[in-house]
């Protein structure tokens, strides 16, 4: 089977320029400027994409993953022809159809209607093909209220839902779609996630860049992993997602977890050190189903009339999966008026599914904060078997971990 699109040696190049010049040049700037000798050192050339050679099959759903700045939007600009590369070629057997910015291929000044067709004939198709699609693009749109209006009046949300109907529904072979669907609101963006399993499940193929590792996970079977230009990796979709959690989380904060927090105003900053504990060890690795916890250790000028511990932990994508403080669940009552401590928040069993975590602590009195840490310390979690004979639960089923289920039969 040959690639639907062959990526050879593609590169793209920007640069820089550091001499100050801002705003636009005037003719006579313009032509004044071939005469000056200008300075090597005032121009930085930056690569956005650095010499990129994969290839993607029919069918393929390929997720497209990286921090910011891998230069993930800059390779669907390119396949999408939007802008062209400075080296290396691209060898496209199919349509494409792409969904990238809001408001991208649209005319504000067209009614939505009119900027339907104006999308189809963009994509090569003849007016009787647009047509036949042209109910289910409002229908899935759901702006039919609003069809024959100026889009220039509509919502950037209005704008999104009736782009991503467009580029969906008119058959392309190849579908494109960037971060942009983060625009929507969340019953929208599970209606795109399911469209495009239709689309996928139909044999097309999909390129769909995102930050959320589920969704990626949930649409995509392939994957690849830029950083800073380069493809460092590419493969099946969960161990390129892997690949990124475990790089991102390389950094780690605290070792062997323990933080030291540095204090520089101490009349505001009452946390001396936090420590994560793994069965009474301490870890910045911990398991599914260990006893975990987190000491808070603090010094405060004032007398703390109720010391309150609040902790948040984060996913790899920063979404809070916990948010407790000492006022919930036992042991919520007040040692009295104190000036320094430690404070212990303790899981008798964690229900965290394996992955990378990072802890956000409040420290104060009452309902007051005085020191809040942000994304202060990272931690692991490993999986966990939960059968004898080595069953894992399936992450894209389960969120949380149980760790004693009981079954009984009569």
């Amino acid at each position: 089977m040959k690639p639907i699109l062959e990526i050879k040696h593609v590169s793209k190049k920007y640069t820089i320029n550091h001499s100050g010049q801002t705003g636009y040049l005037s003719l006579r700037d313009s032509f004044s400027n071939l005469f000056k000798f200008n300075k090597s050192g005032n121009k930085e050339t930056f690569y956005a994409l650095d010499d990129l050679t994969f290839d993607i099959y029919p069918g393929d759903s390929l997720g497209v993953i990286g921090k910011n700045g891998a230069g993930k939007s800059t390779l669907l600009k390119v396949l999408s022809k939007i802008t062209p590369p400075s080296s290396g070629s691209i060898l496209s057997r199919g349509r494409i159809a792409s969904l990238l910015e809001v408001g991208t291929g649209f005319h504000p000044e067209l009614t939505g209607r009119e900027n339907v067709y104006l999308n189809g004939s963009i994509l090569g198709l003849k007016k009787s093909e647009i047509e036949k699609h042209f109910d289910a693009i409002v229908d899935f749109s759901g702006i039919e209220q609003f069809i024959d209006t100026p889009l220039k009046h509509y919502s950037s949300g209005m704008q999104l839902r009736l782009a991503f109907a467009v580029a969906a529904h008119l058959e392309p072979e190849i579908l494109i779609i960037d971060e942009v669907l983060a625009v929507g609101d969340a019953e929208f963006q599970k209606k795109c996630i399911g469209k495009m399993e239709d689309v996928s499940k139909s044999g097309r193929t999909i390129l769909f860049v995102s930050h959320n590792m589920a969704a990626i996970e949930s649409l995509c079977n392939k994957g690849i992993l830029l950083s800073k230009g380069k493809l460092i990796d590419q493969g099946p979709c969960r161990e390129i997602t892997n690949k990124y959690i475990s790089l991102n989380a390389s950094d780690v904060k605290g070792e062997n977890g323990v933080l030291l927090v540095k204090q520089h105003d101490t009349s505001s900053k009452i946390v001396c050190k936090i420590e994560l504990l793994v069965d009474d060890r301490l870890s910045s690795i911990a398991y599914m189903g260990c006893q975990f916890k987190v000491n808070v250790h603090f010094a405060s000028d004032e007398l703390l009339d109720y010391p309150l511990l609040g902790v948040i932990v984060r996913d790899i994508n920063g979404m809070p999966v916990m948010g407790i403080n000492n006022k919930m669940y036992k042991g919520n009552v007040a040692a009295g008026p104190l000036r320094e401590g430690i404070m212990t928040m303790e899981i008798p069993y964690l229900q965290l599914m394996s992955g990378f975590y990072s802890l956000d602590i409040r420290m104060g009195n009452g309902y007051k904060d005085i020191h809040v840490l942000n994304d202060c310390l990272t931690f692991q979690v490993e999986a966990a078997k939960v059968a004898p004979d080595g069953i894992l639960l399936d992450e894209k089923l389960n969120k949380f971990f149980m760790k004693d289920v009981y079954w009984t039969v009569s």
